[in-house]
């Protein structure tokens, strides 16, 4: 019956998020300013619809989307820095709830551990995206930085099995201590999603360090990622303004597709290879990220 629940307001989340953006991108072209936008940033739509499709496929095997889309964005200057975060939040929710979806019944995990962690992140994606929707160009740019650098490291500990990346456990359940500790830590995980630092590979360590199947943090990373982003991060961007507009429909669209791909085709496969080119290409890229800032100081 929860799991039930909990589809049910991924599909919510879907047309939710849609509805808001597509109110929002008519409201904008009935502007000349607007329609000027618009006309610009369809420029780089094939680029972008590329991305969504393959920064969600790398999603749903577990690398996650909000790096690689960084990292491509900035190569191909096909969005405004300014735009990124909220572009990754908008544009991926359809996606991450497409995943959200097919991955509740991946593990049998506790309702209470499951219901509790992805509330935790929804709020504070919540009350994290109320900051970061304000911020200016500079601010969001040492942000990237600050962020991607983070992940690519957690990312890096990961690949290796250094720390809590290397423990194991069989735990489907969490409570008392544990319980807490996931709660209050996958809170601040989901308020790092509005300056674009990924949940996936900080909530593997989360799980794996509190003595969980490794298994369990597919439906909670998912489903953090899908709340959080369809009820928390995307509104808020979305009345800001502060996303691109056509990306952000490529995302949509070239992500589902991403995601059913990797979903009934690929199942298992090495990826090791694929994730250290990842990994490389995000640090780099968090440098862009830091010169750029630097260069709005100086200027």
């Amino acid at each position: 019956m929860v799991v039930t629940i909990m589809k049910a307001l991924c599909v919510v989340g879907i047309v939710l998020v849609v509805a808001l953006t597509v109110k929002k991108v008519q409201a904008n072209r009935q502007t000349e300013e607007g329609q000027a936008l618009w006309e610009d940033q369809k420029k780089h739509w094939k680029w972008n619809l590329m991305i969504g499709f393959v920064a969600n496929f790398l999603d749903t095997l577990g690398i996650g989307s909000f790096a690689p889309s960084s990292a491509l964005f900035k190569m191909g200057k096909s969005i405004d820095d300014l735009y990124v975060p909220g572009t990754l939040n908008v544009g991926d929710t359809v996606p991450v709830c497409v995943e959200a979806f097919l991955f509740f019944d991946f593990v049998d995990i506790d309702s209470l551990t499951l219901v509790s962690m992805l509330a935790a992140a929804t709020l504070g994606a919540y009350i994290g995206a109320g900051i970061v929707s304000k911020w200016n160009r500079q601010h969001v740019r040492y942000a990237m930085f600050v962020g991607l650098f983070i992940l690519a490291s957690v990312m890096l500990l990961r690949e290796f099995s250094i720390g809590p990346f290397g423990t194991t456990g069989d735990a489907l359940a969490l409570s008392g201590v544990k319980l807490i500790i996931g709660v209050v830590i996958n809170f601040f995980l989901g308020a790092l999603m509005c300056i674009g630092v990924g949940l996936y590979a900080p909530c593997l360590a989360l799980v794996s360090v509190l003595g969980m199947n490794v298994g369990a943090a597919f439906p909670i990373m998912m489903g953090s990622c899908a709340y959080l982003m369809a009820f928390g991060n995307s509104p808020k961007f979305i009345k800001e303004n502060r996303f691109d507009m056509v990306a952000s429909y490529m995302q949509m669209i070239g992500g589902a597709v991403g995601v059913l791909v990797a979903y009934f085709i690929v199942g298992s496969m090495p990826i090791s290879v694929l994730t250290k080119i990842v990994i490389a290409v995000v640090y780099i890229t968090s440098f862009l990220y830091l010169r750029d800032a630097r260069r709005d100081a100086a200027a």
